[in-house]
């Protein structure tokens, strides 16, 4: 299988730092990437060949991977669509739906994938959406291609991209965010900087350990750290006298909503 990005972005470095950490080999990767800096940059850290011809780079592929930003991406696609001898097309650009893409190229060839950026350090967790003309050859190729950088999760119904797209696309932010809330409370609480940053990382990477190691419901292990008066339940009360739950549920539906009107915005003819 040979494998052409178009755009070398930090998810395309990404996926061809896991691809090859999986055992592909540098000479199946081409990237084409328009900034000369990064195309240097690609070749002396991977070995792929990077060029700055769409022609160039998509000529003898298998599989084209577009990781291009949505609002690039039906240029890139129309400039394709003379280039295509039946290639598997992977989008992985927000929000554009696969039938868009699909009607750009002139190829139903289509796997759309909403990665997440822990794919950055191989813990990603990929949803998945193919057009029905793709083969089960070309869904295993997106499957190992994703795969070299986390966990994949195939939907059948691309509306539950939108879903993806506001749990796991965006879900990495929210983490961010309440890191930062008690990063900022410890600070308050006369915790020195750097014994913050790793009390709180460490307490988020065991918590997600534990619930993935464990058979029990969140909730019931949220409940087992939640003694009667004590200072957990304190908190906690806190929380829900204000909506956090509510409103984190409330903020994941808006984003949910935004992906489809992204869809809708960018999908649409000019």
């Amino acid at each position: 299988m040979k494998i052409c990005f178009i755009g070398g972005g930090n998810m395309a470095n990404a996926l061809i730092g896991g691809m090859l950490g999986k055992g592909y080999a540098a000479a199946q990767i081409d990237v084409v990437e328009i900034n000369e800096e990064n195309r240097a940059k690609l070749q002396s850290q991977f070995g792929v060949r990077a060029t700055d011809s769409l022609a160039e780079g998509v000529a003898g592929s298998d599989v084209v991977v577009l990781a291009v930003k949505p609002q690039q991406l039906r240029e890139v696609a129309q400039a394709l669509a003379a280039l295509l001898e039946g290639q598997l097309l992977i989008s992985i650009a927000a929000g554009i739906r696969a039938g868009d893409l699909a009607r750009w190229a002139g190829s139903q060839a289509v796997v759309r994938a909403m990665p997440n950026t822990p794919a950055l350090v191989q813990s990603g967790m990929t949803g998945l959406y193919a057009l029905p003309a793709v083969s089960a050859a070309q869904r295993g190729q997106a499957q190992d291609i994703l795969a070299a950088v986390g966990e994949t999760l195939w939907v059948d119904d691309e509306p539950m991209l939108d879903a993806v797209t506001a749990i796991s696309g965006s879900g990495p932010a929210y983490v961010f965010y309440f890191i930062e809330a008690m990063q900022q409370a410890a600070y308050e609480l006369g915790v020195e900087e750097s014994q913050a940053r790793q009390m709180v990382l460490d307490t988020f990477l065991g918590a997600t350990k534990l619930a993935e190691n464990s058979s029990d419901e969140v909730a019931t292990l949220r409940a087992r750290v939640t003694s009667k008066n004590g200072t957990t339940e304190r908190a906690l009360l806190t929380m829900d006298a204000n909506r956090v739950k509510q409103d984190i549920v409330d903020a994941i539906h808006a984003a949910a909503k935004r992906s489809k009107e992204m869809g809708d915005e960018l999908g649409k003819d000019a």
